[in-house]
């Protein structure tokens, strides 16, 4: 049984029971176990692969975008069709690559890092209440 803001009891789907591996506490030990596991480096590494470079190329858009802007008037003032210029269209794109690669990391998250870490948590949580049991 869980208890709602509003105080009322209810039982949620996703409730965390009494005696679960999540009550566990992990020591400082545990914890650095799992760091130097090799299930949490393959973690860190998969992260890492996918953050840095998607980081990197998006702060070069920016920056390029920045640079433009700075320098380049008459590119980004050139007109496309309408009042529409080039520059405007640049910039609406930032917005675009930024809801874009968040997607695209949500995605990468729910499918190649959310699992594994759910996996190791798991792991080192159950490893932790059978070393809490003798």
């Amino acid at each position: 049984m869980t208890t709602t803001s509003s105080g009322q009891s209810g039982e949620r789907s996703g409730a965390v029971r009494a005696g679960s591996p999540r009550d566990v506490a992990l020591s400082a030990e545990q914890y650095s176990a799992m760091q130097a596991s090799p299930e949490f480096q393959d973690l860190r590494k998969r992260y890492r692969g996918w953050v840095l470079p998607v980081a990197a190329a998006s702060l070069l858009w920016y920056v390029t975008y920045v640079v433009l802007a700075t320098y380049a008037n008459a590119l980004m003032g050139e007109k496309l069709f309408g009042n529409i210029t080039v520059g405007l269209v640049l910039g609406l794109l930032q917005f675009v690559t930024t809801f874009l690669v968040t997607g695209l990391y949500v995605r990468y998250a729910d499918r190649v890092l959310d699992p594994a870490a759910g996996a190791l948590r798991e792991r080192f949580e159950r490893e932790g209440a059978a070393g809490s049991t003798r």
